[in-house]
């Protein structure tokens, strides 16, 4: 078991439905990492950009750009978490994928689809939860619009991290900043929170990504520029933040269905 953990997140603009490009782009960027690192985090839809047009972006299981993110993994010696277009089953995904330094998978469907945007059109929307366990450590993987919804990530597993990927845009960037703040509080974890900047045809994007303590407090974060944000995470301060208040223990309790 880790007592420490070392991220990596990477916050850059996207090229549009174009996989082959946002590949090498996150290749590039990946390989100039020097830091010692334990998980690296890409955004939401990391080799297209938040797209409705599955025809061209959709990609099976054992697509190149799970290829990728595997090929990564080995040779890096690292686990790589990202979410891309899925088919499956004749139904499509929006799924986060963490690959594990030995190539292994394991996924979480995004369960809020978005409907302003047309997502839950498209899009099937997952029916469970997911906990990551790496290192000695437990993360809660969401994606996105989730994050407007608390049930979906009480803490009532005892996870460590929550984190999310995203493409948030800017005119509502401050929900962003208020929102991860507040699953970090109520929660007691530490909270991940991975977006983009740039544009697209339908949003600009203005970054905001960061990593934000049990109490609510910002440790590292970066509006609008392209960056590698690294930080090390610590099991203590969970634990110590938690047996001193003790607040998870009077959480209500409740079957998610």
């Amino acid at each position: 078991m880790s007592k420490e953990i070392n991220i990596a997140i990477i916050q850059t603009s996207i090229h549009w439905e174009n996989i082959q490009a946002n590949l090498s782009k996150f290749q590039n960027i990946i390989d100039s990492i020097i830091s010692d690192v334990d998980v690296i985090f890409l955004p939401e839809m990391f080799n297209s950009g938040f797209s409705m047009n599955v025809a061209k972006i959709a990609e099976k299981m054992d697509g190149k750009s799970i290829s990728w993110l595997q090929q990564i993994a080995l040779e890096k010696k690292i686990s790589i978490v990202g979410s891309l277009s899925i088919t499956e089953n004749k139904k499509f995904y929006n799924r986060l994928v963490w690959v594990y330094p030995n190539g292994e998978i394991t996924f979480y469907d995004k369960r809020h689809t978005f409907t302003l945007a047309g997502e839950s059109n498209i899009y099937s929307k997952g029916s469970h939860r997911k906990i990551i366990d790496y290192k000695g450590w437990k993360f809660l993987p969401q994606i996105c619009y989730d994050l407007r919804f608390p049930v979906w990530s009480r803490n009532v597993s005892n996870y460590d991290v929550l984190f999310y990927l995203a493409n948030w845009p800017t005119p509502r960037i401050s929900h962003w900043k208020s929102l991860l703040v507040a699953r970090a509080i109520e929660n007691m974890s530490y909270c991940i929170g991975v977006n983009i900047i740039g544009s697209d045809p339908e949003n600009k994007y203005s970054g905001g990504s960061c990593v934000i303590k049990p109490n609510g407090e910002q440790l590292k974060g970066s509006i609008d520029k392209e960056i590698i944000i690294y930080h090390k995470l610590y099991k203590n301060l969970i634990n110590d933040y938690r047996s001193s208040l003790n607040f998870l223990d009077d959480k209500d309790h409740f079957i998610l269905k």
